[in-house]
């Protein structure tokens, strides 16, 4: 009798399509199903965990295995806050809103932080899991140590978080309008995000290389495309996800930044890691796989809320415990064939 694990790898892998709609199926019925409050809670959890794997599917098509998503999460999330608290979160700059501000802030130490990675694997080809793993590393005890200056605590100060944004006639949708279109501005980041992450890495120029460069370095060169070059901009590219993620959950969902424990990210990082190998590098697929375990995340919460006796420290493995049963059914994503890799240009 066939092993049924790989009865449903074979399944997935000959009818993708299918398997998509059925995913949006049952997103659909359990959003039906489910109250308003977990559905909202569950769309601005998923914000960065989607953002943050879109912006991974860039940096490791290109051939960077960036495992330091978690990391640029942190900081992003961490300026973010600090720069509204400093500017003022009821004031405007510049014509426009500190919060926003803040917003671009994140994402802008986000991408320096992704930049510093690219140089020491690209340019000092240093090893990419070692890199990854020390900026979240930096991360994870810088964020805190600057809080506890600033602050005098791992904890910033709370600021007025993002209000909802409603669109006109789009709202009425029955079902989704409520949900999608009247939200916070995160949320529509996240949604116009995956859209634009699959239309660059599927129908554009620079999409293209970003697969060969990942794929078949050699060709790319051969063509005429610098290698280095186009991975320089995934990484970036990464870094500049991760920063609207990490500052939008922030400033549109929490309000604050905890620097004490695993600091306000919580692993979230680590769990887009898993979200975009469960898509198979799809953008969108990454965005519905984010839904998945931003549910569970916000049914932890409410089980903890609801004051069942389940120990607390049980409780919140459920999305991790969750990442591993569906690697485990889903299972075999291919990495591309020159992850990881060094490249110099005329290698033979």
């Amino acid at each position: 009798m066939r092993n049924p694990l790989d009865r449903t790898r074979e399944l997935l892998a000959r009818r993708p399509l299918a398997t998509a709609f059925g995913a949006v199926a049952v997103l659909l019925l359990g959003l039906w199903l489910t109250p308003a409050s977990w559905q909202t809670s569950t769309l601005q959890l998923a914000v960065p965990i989607a953002l943050a794997a879109i912006g991974g599917i860039f940096a490791e098509k290109s051939g960077v295995i960036n495992i330091g998503i978690e990391g640029l999460l942190i900081v992003s999330a961490f300026s973010s806050i600090i720069v509204v608290d400093w500017l003022g979160d009821a004031g405007t700059t510049f014509g426009l809103t500190n919060l926003w501000w803040g917003l671009l802030a994140g994402v802008l130490v986000s991408v320096l932080f992704a930049l510093v990675f690219a140089i020491v694997c690209l340019e000092f080809e240093a090893d990419q899991i070692i890199a990854g793993l020390a900026v979240w590393l930096i991360s994870l005890g810088l964020a805190p140590f600057a809080s506890q200056i600033l602050f005098e605590s791992p904890n910033t100060a709370s600021i007025t978080r993002f209000g909802k944004v409603t669109l006109p006639v789009l709202s009425e949708i029955p079902l989704v309008g409520y949900l999608l279109f009247d939200t916070e501005p995160q949320v529509y980041i996240m949604l116009v995000g995956a859209v634009a992450g699959w239309y660059l890495l599927s129908r554009t120029n620079f999409g293209r290389w970003v697969v060969a460069s990942g794929e078949n370095p050699k060709a790319l060169d051969t063509a005429g495309i610098d290698v280095h070059r186009v991975r320089y901009a995934a990484v970036l590219l990464s870094g500049v996800f991760a920063g609207l993620g990490g500052a939008g959950f922030a400033l549109g969902t929490l309000g604050t930044f905890t620097g004490a424990g695993d600091t306000a990210i919580n692993g979230r990082g680590f769990i887009a890691i898993a979200t975009y190998l469960l898509a198979n590098y799809h953008p969108i697929g990454a965005l519905i796989g984010s839904f998945l375990f931003a549910g569970l995340n916000s049914m932890q919460d409410m089980l903890q809320t609801a004051g069942y006796s389940v120990p607390t420290e049980l409780i919140r493995t459920i999305p991790h415990m969750a990442v591993i049963v569906v690697l485990v059914l889903v299972g075999r994503t291919r990495l591309p064939d020159a992850a990881g890799d060094h490249y110099e240009s005329g290698e033979d």
